[in-house]
C-alpha cells in the first residue's frame, strides 16, 4: 500500500467519525437523543442527598415522583431503609429542594444507631 492510502483511510475515517457526531449532537438537540420524549420531559427521578455511613456504605435520599425513599447502598448489597417519604412543602406548596438539615441527621443517626441527644 502506497501513502496516499493510508492518507485517505485516515481521511474516510475523520469524516464518518465527524457525521456520526454531529448526527448525534443534531439528534440531542432537537429532543430526540433524551430518554423519555426530548426536552420538555420532566425527570422522575432525582437525588436528593446522600451521605457516608462508613468505609463502605452510604445512604441516599431519592426522590421518585414527588415520593422520596431512603436506600443504603453497599458494595455487595442495597437496601430500602424507609418508602413512600413525603417531601417537605416550601411557604408556596411547591417541594423544597433542599431536605432540612435536623431531620436527616437523625434520621441518619437512628440508622446507624448513634444518638443525637446532647451528653449530659
Amino acid at each position: 500500500m502506497e501513502i496516499t492510502d493510508y492518507i485517505r483511510f485516515v481521511l474516510a475515517l475523520v469524516l464518518v467519525l465527524g457525521l456520526i457526531f454531529a448526527f448525534s449532537w443534531a439528534m440531542k438537540r432537537f429532543g430526540f437523543g433524551a430518554a423519555g420524549g426530548g426536552l420538555m420531559a420532566r425527570r422522575r427521578l432525582r437525588t436528593i442527598e446522600s451521605a457516608q455511613l462508613d468505609g463502605r456504605h452510604r445512604v441516599f435520599l431519592v426522590r421518585r415522583d414527588d415520593i422520596e425513599h431512603l436506600i443504603v447502598v453497599g458494595p455487595n448489597t442495597s437496601a430500602v431503609i424507609e418508602s413512600g417519604i413525603v417531601p417537605p412543602r416550601d411557604e408556596n406548596g411547591g417541594l423544597q429542594t433542599t431536605p432540612a438539615p435536623a431531620a436527616a441527621n437523625r434520621a441518619f443517626a437512628s440508622l446507624i444507631g448513634k444518638s443525637t441527644a446532647p451528653n449530659t
